[in-house]
Parts: C-alpha cells; sequence; structure tokens
C-alpha cells in the first residue's frame, strides 16, 4: 500500500507541542545553572580511524535499517572492501572539519505506546523513537567510543548511573539500592525512598547548556566541539506509521532517542546533578538513564533528618528546572519503610514535594513494599506469566516445537530471569510459586501432563530449576564484579587477601556473622558470600 503523506501540523505538531508545553511549564524565575570548571587538559579533536578500524567497528554494530538509508546494513557489509576507502574518507572528513552531513541529521520518528494498557489517543502517552541512517549510526559510534575513552580517563563519569554504561543494568541498579534498604532495616533504621520521574527528559535538553557543558567539564573545544555543535543544530524529523509519513520539521532541543551518541550525551548533561546530591552526606541517590532514585535511613527518633532530604529535593528541582528538564510530579513516588506509627509523621514532613505515599511502589520493573519483600512482585509476575502462557498455548498446534520454545523464552522465561539476583529475599512460598510458572511452561513445551514428573523434563530441556537460576545470577554478578570493571556492587562486599581464592588469585568474599532472622542475611553480600562457598563445596567434592 503507497504511504499516505499527511501535513506537519497534523503529525509533527503533537511532539513539537508536547516539548513546548513543557518547557512553559518551567519558571522563568529560574536562575541558569553555572557549572564549575573541573577539567585540567582539552580535547581539540578527533583522531582519525583506519580502514581497519572502521571494519572493526561496522562488524560490532547491530544490523538496523531506515528508510533513508541509501543501502542496507547488510550490502554495505559486503561490499565494505570496495565502498570502504570512500566510507572512511567521508568520516575522516567530518571528524577533521567538525561537520556532520545533513543526510545524517534526519530521524524518521516512530511513536511508540509507553505500555499497553494506556490510552492510544493520547500523545503524551508514547515514546518517539528515532530511526537514523545507518550511516549516521557508524560516524556516531566511532565519536562515541573516543568520546567515552575521554570521559573514562577524566574519571568524571557518575558510578552511580546504570543506564548505557557496560557491566551496569536495571539489575545492578536495583541490586545496590535494595541491598542498602536492606542494611538499614537489619540496623534498626527506617528508610525513605523516592522515585523521581522526569517528563520527556532526552527531548528537553537544552543544546546551549550542553555544549557549554562539554567545554566546562571535558574540556572539548576546537574541531571536536565544532563537530558536536553541528551534530545537534539543523536536525529535522519525519513521523512515520505503518501508512503515514509527516511532512519534515525541525528540532531545535534534545537528544535523538534511538540514536548511539545521544544516550552517552544525556549522561554527560545530567553530571552536576550527582555532584548536587553527593553534597547531602545523608542521602543515597542512583541513576539509570532519566529515572532518579533518592534514599536516606534514620534512626526513628531522628525525624528531624528529614529536613536534609526536604533540601536536596528543593535544590534538584531548582537544577531541573534551570537545565529545561521538567520533573513530573504526577509519577513521582515515594515509599516508607519504618514503623506504622511514624508514616503519617514522615509524610507531613515530605508532603510538599511528596504528595502521595504508597505502601509498595514499581522501581524499574520490579515491585517493592515497605516490608522490603517481593510478594507483591511475585504475585504480579506469576498473573504476567500465567496469561502469556495461556495464550501460547492456544498456538501449539500451530507451530513448531523450535518456536514455542522461542515464544516462551521470550514471554515467560525472560520475566523469570528478570532481576532474579533479588529473589534470595523470597520464602519457600513465593519460590515455589515461580517454580510451578517455570513447570507449566516445560509441560507445555513437551506437551506432558501433570502426572509426570517434572525433574525429568527440566532435566531433558536443561532448564535450571528457579531456584538454581537464582544462584547462577548471583555467582555470575559476583565474577563480574570482583574480576571485570569495579562496579560498585564491590561496596557491599569486604574483600581481603586469600590465596586460594575460589574467583581470583587474591582475593575472596567474607561477611560479619548474621542470624537468620537479620535482613542482611537477604543482602548481596551475604548471599554472595553464601552462593560462593555453596559452589566452592560442590566443585571440591564432585
Amino acid at each position: 500500500m503507497n504511504n499516505i503523506k499527511y501535513s506537519k501540523e497534523t503529525m509533527t505538531g503533537p511532539l513539537i507541542n508536547k516539548v513546548m508545553d513543557l518547557k512553559s511549564k518551567i519558571s522563568s524565575s529560574a536562575s541558569p545553572y553555572e557549572d564549575t570548571p573541573c577539567c585540567l587538559g582539552s580535547f581539540n579533536s578527533f583522531s582519525p580511524i583506519t580502514l581497519n578500524d572502521l571494519i572493526i567497528v561496522l562488524g560490532k554494530m547491530k544490523s538496523s535499517s531506515c528508510s533513508v538509508d541509501i543501502s542496507p546494513h547488510s550490502v554495505l557489509s559486503g561490499s565494505i572492501a570496495s565502498i570502504g576507502p570512500t566510507l572512511l574518507s567521508i568520516i575522516n572528513s567530518s571528524l577533521r572539519q567538525g561537520c556532520v552531513p545533513s543526510y545524517f541529521k534526519h530521524a524518521e520518528v516512530t511513536p511508540l505506546l509507553k505500555k499497553q494498557n494506556l490510552d492510544p489517543s493520547s500523545t503524551s502517552n508514547y515514546r518517539p523513537i528515532s530511526k537514523l541512517p545507518f550511516l549516521s549510526k557508524l560516524l556516531e559510534k566511532i565519536v562515541e567510543n573516543q568520546f567515552r575513552s575521554l570521559l573514562c580517563k577524566l574519571h568524571i563519569l557518575d558510578p552511580f548511573q546504570s543506564g548505557f554504561q557496560k557491566q551496569h543494568s536495571t539489575e545492578t541498579a536495583l541490586l545496590r539500592v535494595y541491598n542498602d534498604l536492606l542494611m538499614a532495616s537489619d540496623a534498626g533504621n527506617c528508610s525513605v525512598i523516592i522515585l523521581l520521574d522526569l517528563s520527556a527528559a532526552f527531548d528537553t535538553i537544552d543544546h546551549k547548556i550542553l555544549l557549554n557543558r562539554l567545554k566546562v567539564l571535558a574540556g572539548v573545544s576546537g574541531s571536536a566541539l565544532d563537530w558536536f555543535s553541528s551534530y545537534l543544530s539543523d536536525r529535522t524529523f519525519s513521523v512515520r506509521t505503518d501508512r503515514f509519513i509527516s511532512d519534515i520539521a525541525a528540532l531545535t532541543c534534545g537528544v535523538p532517542q534511538g540514536s548511539v551518541l545521544g544516550p552517552l550525551l544525556f549522561s554527560f548533561y545530567m553530571l552536576p546533578l550527582a555532584g548536587i546530591i553527593q553534597s547531602f552526606s545523608d542521602l543515597s541517590y542512583h541513576f539509570y538513564a532519566d529515572d532518579i532514585q533518592l534514599h536516606m535511613s534514620f534512626k526513628p527518633h531522628q525525624l528531624d533528618r528529614l529536613s536534609t532530604l526536604v533540601q536536596c529535593l528543593a535544590q534538584v528541582s531548582d537544577w531541573l528546572s534551570s537545565n529545561y528538564l521538567v520533573l513530573n510530579t504526577n509519577k513521582t513516588e515515594t515509599m516508607i519503610i519504618a514503623p506504622p506509627e511514624l508514616h503519617s509523621r514522615i509524610s507531613q514532613v515530605l508532603a510538599s514535594f511528596c504528595p502521595s505515599v504508597k505502601s509498595n511502589i514499581r522501581n524499574l520493573g520490579v515491585i517493592f513494599d515497605s516490608s522490603l519483600g517481593l510478594d507483591s512482585h511475585v504475585k504480579s509476575l506469576s498473573r504476567s506469566c500465567f496469561y502469556h502462557l495461556r495464550n501460547i498455548s492456544k498456538l501449539r498446534h500451530m507451530v513448531s516445537s523450535a518456536e514455542l520454545q522461542k515464544l516462551i523464552h521470550a514471554f515467560v522465561s525472560s520475566r523469570l530471569d528478570y532481576c532474579n539476583s533479588l529473589f534470595t529475599s523470597l520464602d519457600k512460598s513465593s519460590l515455589s510459586r515461580l517454580q510451578a510458572i517455570q513447570n507449566a511452561a516445560a509441560r507445555l513445551l513437551t506437551r506432558s501432563t501433570k502426572r509426570v514428573h517434572i525433574t525429568p523434563i527440566l532435566y531433558s530441556l536443561h532448564w535450571l530449576p528457579i531456584e538454581f537460576r537464582i544462584r547462577f545470577k548471583i555467582l555470575v554478578l559476583t565474577y563480574r564484579a570482583l574480576n571485570g570493571p569495579r562496579l560498585f556492587i564491590q561496596a557491599s562486599y569486604k574483600i581481603h587477601c586469600c590465596s586460594s581464592s575460589p574467583l581470583t588469585d587474591s582475593e575472596s568474599l567474607s561477611c560479619s556473622p548474621y542470624t537468620t532472622e537479620d535482613k542482611r542475611g537477604q543482602s548481596l553480600s551475604v548471599c554472595c558470600t553464601k552462593a560462593v562457598e555453596q559452589f566452592t563445596t560442590t566443585v571440591t567434592f564432585a
């Protein structure tokens, strides 16, 4: 069917108006935020690449396509020997001259509904995903590699930003926060956790502020700064759906979602906010992209310390306004972990910034409750998995076994494995509920009845039972933390020298004693130590 072209106002108007409406909500009295110079070096230009560098980068990139692509990824990869020198000349000319071709700066935006249960008629419920030409992504990847190396060399990347970083994920972010809350509870402390939500954060970034921040914080200047300026300026987009294409419209702010360089630029843009929060020593924080988590712990008789949290929230709000970022108060959630008699007093102190206090909150896809259990999450997970299993069972006669297995892994196994390192705190009843889901999936795949014992079925499928999948995840995270880049997770371990360590030649894990009633017994440090000990014992006596 031929594409139907609609006017600019019909399809691009809602996206542009959404950004303009958000910016209009920012107080005009907000004073501009001035970055404090902290960079001693300078970065004047990008380094030219060789043909071998280009081939390596191209080989590591995922295949993607866009209707404005000159040639598909497969054709480009297959003919790199003949067109490589020309492509190399274009990329190095862009890096040397500090100029991005206009063809690379046009994006086709595909609106994706954020959640299936949202109203599809409301434009605010869509996330604009930019599809860029593959050649543009290739150039961005080369720049991203060099810019990330610069940030690592300057040691200015935020260690508590888990988005868009190697060896970091939503799981590592949640592990750190959940571990802190468990340890605080074990020490007899109350805790407050606040999840701050930003509205269209990627789309409202101010280009002038970002360029100045590149100059002041990272020492970017010369042709390198010219390149970033060219990359951000004169960007255009059009909206494409299944049948409709809009006219071309201009982008005057923001970084494109779906680009290679955009996420890193967003993380860099948010760097000063981390410094503001760090100035409050009583508070802990964690970022995952534009999701901000703040939490603090205090003794029951120290409610006056909550004023520190209120002051921090006020400064965070001011910084966001001065940087053209909008806090979505309707989606900001607060949970109090304290004796019930203290809830009302804590809520009153936080009422100005956190009017809605909940008994459980959804944090990066995992439901936390005020008892620091995950029962609510297990119930929600169980409903979701069995819903998908019922739907998949209707297709079992129409697809092959291999295709059925892919469906089960995509819709069920992936949910069971998501952040399952947090499940170390689950009781036997909750573990049994999760195991029942896996058993039902295995019986569906093998077309077995309930009378057949499940252990041989799981063994034939090479599926680890739920409890062992959790242990395996803990062991993997422990190994990566101790042998890979030094993640913030390692701060949860007490490391000492040991010549016979099962993990490395010079390090092993230990933890202080605990009782079975302690929350600390569910914490990351204890669970990792127990998992390593069990694994070592099993290997020793195997």
